[in-house]
């Protein structure tokens, strides 16, 4: 099967939130981060692949403040390159145990948030004392699973399907370095 193609997409698309600006929201996020995780190491889970671009920048910020973190990932899905989700799939869970631990989930974007509900479960029936979630960026409907939200969130997008800086068009494009949004 052909994927369509991304640079097609990019002309048909509106550029929602540039590097820079991304990248204030990212440092201006790790103040929060840092003062409410001072005196502890959380297991900071990086959800691939998405989250990988943002949990790598959030990372660094967070060092720079001072704040030491124990890295783990996990990758979970339901959507396995398709436009809309399904049934999870745990392709990979921390190996790092979180029994009495802080963990804080970094992900590209909280959209309906089926995902992430389930990974904050499974890490609550880990054992984890505190689950919080930080979130590049956060859809803007009223889709979400109830009493799910990001503790922590760079950016808010439109209800429209966005793609870059982790997010993929057709499983392309997560590196681009802004994220874009297809025209209605």
């Amino acid at each position: 099967m052909h994927a369509p193609s991304l640079a097609k997409a990019l002309v048909h698309a509106d550029l929602i939130h540039d590097r820079k600006t991304l990248e204030q929201a990212i440092a201006h996020m790790a103040v929060p981060i840092r003062n409410d995780y001072a005196g502890s190491t959380p297991v900071y889970l990086t959800v691939m692949h998405g989250g990988l671009p943002f949990a790598a920048q959030l990372a660094m910020e967070l060092g720079a403040r001072g704040l030491d973190l124990e890295f783990d990932y996990l990758h979970a899905t339901r959507y396995r390159g398709a436009t809309s989700g399904g049934e999870l799939v745990w392709k990979h869970r921390p190996v790092t145990p979180l029994r009495g631990r802080r963990v804080l989930l970094v992900d590209d974007i909280l959209d309906e948030g089926h995902t992430m509900a389930a990974i904050t479960r499974w890490c609550r029936e880990q054992g984890a004392t505190d689950v919080r979630i930080a979130a590049l960026a956060v859809k803007l409907h009223d889709r979400c699973v109830p009493g799910l939200a990001a503790d922590y969130v760079g950016v808010e997008v439109p209800d429209r399907y966005v793609f870059g800086y982790g997010m993929d068009y057709h499983e392309q494009g997560r590196n681009l370095p802004a994220i874009y949004a297809l025209k209605d």
